[in-house]
């Protein structure tokens, strides 16, 4: 068998080992129904303008429980509604008395049915209905849990038959029938100032962070260089240094430095323009807005098209003419417009890289993206500047080609990846529950997979001719890639990810936030609840401020809870955790506790309280120093 023989069978096993994967996930996921529901109108018959009952029947399987409407935890509690094109309007719902009870799972104070429940939906059939058979449809979004997980929140459409009838008698359903009281959606409990005092100043987040931010934004910049873009322009822009007649060679690097000094400068006012929108708030303007994510997520798929050679992003050509004109004047003011001129041009293939470091700077001090995009600009120029010391080297860089090709056809689908993590957060903070965690590994083992078959020369684009053959390089980058989509499928069935789980949803198929397996179970938005625990049970608090978009949030849910010495210490508080980062009033009263409180919006934020709300001690921020985190929790 030739070396295209084999290639592709690699890519038949491939794809014979993926899709059933995939298949396999999804059925498994959709076969989770604890609750069947049905709905029955009383009377049959009906006259338009005139009320109806809905009854509404639920089925639980045994050792699960549906949760009532009125339940405190508001994510799981069952809400009945009619679609704005349905033939009746809702006027109340009725549900089964229910006592409150202590829920591991949720660890807090809810109300639920075992075996069946019955809701009773007031109605009125409406006045335009015509005369006849009709159906009526509710939507019911409801969550059922066992002892030990949750199933997500999921609507459904129940439909009953009745007749439209001018001629029968008025129900009259006034009365509420024994055994049922009317069911107002219970809000979350306010979290409101159950914190005694101010908290001690908490220490300041380590150094190390900001520096390993700082030093991946200059390996971004230095990535961008080898970019269609902008390699190309190097031989064209050194020439112009290196080949002035008058000052020399030094008057060459001193021109190569204001070069690189207008690169640096546009790009530090992009991040300074960030921090000034942003201020105190910014990592919630910028990680969480929904709105911000989806443009972000939208501007990243016509990268990523444009990168696949579907159409080309050129910014204005009129204000290009002009910036290079004025550069030609020459003199320190052409080589400071020069270098603006060619940042702007280098825009289409530096943009990706600009949108990711920006949004990933936020989540830090409010500076932060201005260094981010400081760093990033030093990486992208100090190759000019090294080859205009040392031009010798500039006959060793490797001629412009179809590699250059290939780099931005591969970049097109990792761009795509980054364009799901986006609209990921918007699913998240939106809670539409599109993007499960199972769904959005099953796009990013696709797209991750695209970039390998191309290199392999399975999947045709631009860069690799049909005869082509593989080189030795392009076929170990292509192998390295494939095994990282293998690896993301592990993900589909429960592997742990590492350091990818903070880009990931949480898998939703549990309520916890750590996972089942260590045991650890936070309430979610219910500090009130959590202290009257914590007081009777003569324990300590566990405050978690999180968000639904937060990387690191998630990184140490993944990777620090979940070690056996944490989760054992966590095991003794009572545990709750606040989200800041969603688009709802309880998540914006969250943020001003912990803005009146502590002093800062960062997340991750961890507090230790007493009973009565007393903060102990603080920790700010992502550690992998387990020893570190063990040391706060021991206190």
């Amino acid at each position: 068998m030739g070396a295209g023989g084999a290639l592709h069978l690699l890519v038949v096993r491939l794809l014979l080992l993926l899709c059933p994967a995939l298949l396999a996930a999804g059925v498994s996921f959709a076969q989770q129904n604890a609750v069947k529901f049905s709905l029955e109108a009383e009377p049959a018959k009906v006259a338009p303008g005139k009320p109806v009952r809905l009854r509404l029947q639920a089925e639980i399987e045994k050792g699960w429980h549906l949760y009532s409407v009125t339940s405190p935890v508001t994510p799981t509690a069952t809400r009945i509604v009619a679609l704005d094109d349905a033939a009746v309007t809702v006027t109340r719902v009725l549900q089964q008395k229910v006592e409150a009870k202590f829920d591991p799972v949720a660890a807090a104070s809810t109300e639920s049915y075992e075996e069946k429940a019955t809701f009773l939906v007031d109605a009125v059939l409406k006045a335009d209905v015509k005369p006849g058979p009709l159906e009526v449809t509710l939507q019911v979004r409801s969550s059922a849990c066992n002892d030990k997980t949750c199933l997500p929140p999921r609507k459904k459409l129940i439909t009953a038959s009745l007749i439209a009838d001018g001629a029968a008698p008025d129900a009259g359903l006034a009365a509420v029938p024994d055994g049922f009281v009317e069911a107002t959606p219970a809000k979350t409990a306010a979290v409101a100032a159950p914190v005694a005092e101010k908290a001690p100043a908490a220490a300041a987040p380590a150094k190390d962070g900001l520096l390993g931010f700082l030093l991946g934004a200059f390996g971004w910049g230095l990535a961008a260089i080898f970019t269609p873009c902008v390699f190309p322009m190097i031989p064209f822009t050194l020439s112009y240094f290196l080949n002035r007649g008058e000052g020399g060679r030094g008057e060459g690097l001193r021109q190569a430095l204001v070069f690189c000094i207008g690169i640096v400068v546009l790009f530090t006012a992009i991040g300074l323009a960030a921090s000034a929108l942003l201020g105190a708030g910014g990592a919630q303007a910028l990680s969480s807005n929904p709105w911000v994510n989806g443009l972000i997520g939208l501007v990243f798929f016509a990268f990523g098209l444009s990168m696949l050679g579907a159409f080309e992003i050129t910014l204005p050509s009129g204000l290009l003419t002009k910036m290079n004109a004025a550069s030609e004047g020459g003199g320190y003011v052409g080589s400071l417009l020069m270098g603006l001129t060619f940042s702007l041009t280098s825009f289409a293939c530096v943009g990706p890289f600009m949108g990711a470091l920006l949004a990933a700077s936020v989540t830090g001090d409010k500076l932060q993206p201005a260094m981010g995009m400081a760093a990033f600009a030093t990486g992208l120029a100090s190759p000019f500047f090294f080859l205009a010391m040392f031009p010798s080297y500039l006959k060793k860089l490797p001629k412009s080609g179809g590699w250059l090709v290939r780099v931005k056809v591969v970049m097109a689908f990792f761009v795509f990846a980054m364009m799901v993590k986006y609209f990921s957060n918007v699913d998240l903070v939106l809670h539409w529950e599109l993007l499960s965690r199972e769904r959005f590994l099953a796009l990013w083992v696709v797209l991750t997979a695209m970039p390998g078959f191309y290199l392999l020369g399975w999947l045709r684009f631009e860069g690799i001719g049909k005869d082509e053959a593989v080189s030795i390089p392009r076929l170990l980058l292509g192998i390295f890639i494939l095994a990282f989509s293998f690896f993301l499928l592990s993900g589909l069935f429960g592997a742990p990810l590492g350091e990818i789980d903070a880009y990931v949803p949480v898998s939703t198929r549990a309520v916890s936030s750590a996972g089942g397996a260590t045991g650890i179970h936070f309430a979610k938005n219910d500090l009130p609840g959590a202290l009257a625990r914590a007081k009777a049970e003569n324990k300590l608090v566990f405050l978690n401020f999180t968000g639904y978009t937060c990387t690191n949030c998630k990184l140490m849910k993944a990777n620090m809870f979940p070690r056996p010495e944490i989760a054992a210490e966590m095991s003794k508080f009572v545990l709750v955790e606040l989200y800041t980062d969603g688009s709802d009033a309880v998540s914006e009263a969250n943020l001003k506790l912990q803005e009146e409180t502590h002093k800062t919006v960062a997340i991750p934020y961890y507090v230790i309280l007493d009973g009565e709300g007393k903060t102990l001690r603080a920790f700010p921020g992502l550690t992998r120093d387990a020893a570190e985190f063990l040391k706060f929790l021991q206190g």
